[in-house]
């Protein structure tokens, strides 16, 4: 190939590259526009209750929000049809906070079941955007108490075993059980996306570091601290 036809090529690529990567730029940008107009517009869902604890409640209609309804038990209202107005919080995603609910009978006919007369207080609520401050906890084994001790605040990949105690239990790369964690309690808003995370078997668990458990025990038992779980989520 002659030096005239590889520099002609060179450019040619070039010249594609240069608008492919224009056209996803575009693209990108259109994304955050609608995302950013969605944000502003959205005001109003129809569904059926598909998981709910505490105030908290959450619509296969309304993927990527948790529907907050503050003053309720939205567990009452799971299975039913419901139409929800409200507003997302911008400065508190993914919640939407619901001003109304309204029941849907079979016939579609529509009764009132709420109506917000509380503001939305993040007592027990994790903002996402705060979750990448939270350092990893790398756990190598039980025999390491320098890995876990004094670490306050942390977030571990897991899964969650229930019995007669709870765990979170870790694994190690090949799966093979390595260490558990003793789960004292859970938040309302970590036991509320348990549920609406059930088809997962792994999470990414935020929890509170307690008490360690004793050294003798835990090469037995593979227990190796107590933790509140304060959060659940797939990042």
């Amino acid at each position: 190939m002659s030096s005239a036809k590889k520099t002609g090529i060179f450019f040619l690529s070039l010249a594609v590259l240069v608008a492919l990567g224009g056209a996803v730029a575009c693209q990108k940008k259109a994304a955050e526009g609608q995302a950013a107009e969605v944000q502003t517009t959205v005001n109003e869902f129809d569904g059926t209750v598909r998981a709910a604890l505490g105030r908290y409640m959450y619509l296969s209609t309304a993927q990527g929000f948790d529907i907050v309804l503050p003053g309720l038990d939205a567990a009452t209202l799971v299975g039913k049809n419901v139409k929800i107005k409200g507003n997302l919080l911008i400065e508190h995603p993914p919640i939407f906070l619901a001003d109304s609910v309204e029941l849907k009978d079979a016939s579609g006919a529509a009764s009132s079941v709420y109506t917000r007369s509380q503001e939305f207080q993040a007592d027990d609520f994790i903002e996402f955007k705060a979750r990448e401050a939270v350092p990893t906890l790398a756990i190598t084994g039980v025999t390491k108490p320098e890995e876990w001790e004094g670490k306050g605040q942390v977030k571990i990949y897991g899964k969650l075993q229930k019995g007669d105690v709870t765990y979170i239990v870790l694994s190690d790369d090949k799966g093979k059980e390595m260490a558990k964690i003793i789960v004292d309690s859970f938040t309302n808003y970590a036991s509320y996306y348990l549920d609406k995370l059930r088809l997962f078997d792994k999470f990414w668990f935020y929890l509170n570091v307690k008490d360690s458990v004793d050294k003798k025990i835990r090469p037995k038992t593979k227990e190796i601290f107590h933790a509140d779980v304060v959060g659940i989520g797939l990042f």
